[in-house]
């Protein structure tokens, strides 16, 4: 089992230099837990009941939610520096969730966990490359969601970069919940 009652600090990424906001940032992927690929489809596939403290949401919802946001924040990211002052819209996560048949069903089968995590990975280290080409001051640039006051280029990414960490802490919780085993545990048994 893994130990997944750490609890990610936004203050602490906030605090970070720009430099080591986008690398904390591009290697968030490496925060989710491996035993996520090693889950059957049916192990990936259950939710949670509220009891258990650990939100609803499947282990593959959750990282397709991930792969989701990635989406959605890298645009907004994009907006502040290309945009002035642009209105962040709001995004509805359940109904994302609800709609894109996150597990399958009799007509549409279940996304690849896979395929979820390619895209994370693959959306950060481009956006890695993009961040790191942008001038000082874009860092200060800033976006207006509905919800809340003006955000920075700076709050999206230490948000961004908080928000995979957070749900990947979440993740390991679900997967000691169904007392997954890490890929390597059976290797070390042999030892």
């Amino acid at each position: 089992m893994t130990q997944t009652t750490k609890t990610i600090d936004r203050d602490e990424i906030r605090a970070l230099d720009t430099e080591s906001l986008i690398e904390r940032y591009a290697s968030g992927v490496d925060s989710l837990d491996p035993r996520l690929l090693s889950a059957t489809d049916e192990q990936a596939s259950a939710y949670f009941r509220p009891e258990a403290g650990i939100g609803r949401w499947s282990c593959r919802a959750l990282v397709v939610h991930l792969a989701d946001a990635e989406q959605v924040l890298v645009h907004r990211m994009r907006r502040v520096v290309c945009e002035e002052r642009p209105v962040l819209a709001l995004w509805d996560e359940d109904a994302f969730i609800d709609a894109c048949v996150c597990d399958g069903d009799d007509a549409h089968p279940a996304p690849p966990v896979a395929g979820a995590v390619g895209v994370i990975h693959a959306t950060r280290l481009w956006t890695r490359e993009w961040l790191r080409s942008l001038a000082p001051e874009a860092w200060d640039r800033v976006g207006l969601p509905p919800a809340t006051s003006e955000l920075t280029q700076h709050d999206l990414v230490t948000y961004s970069t908080w928000h995979l960490e957070h749900h990947s802490a979440i993740l390991a919780r679900k997967l000691d919940a169904m007392h997954i085993a890490s890929p390597n545990a059976a290797e070390g048994a042999d030892a």
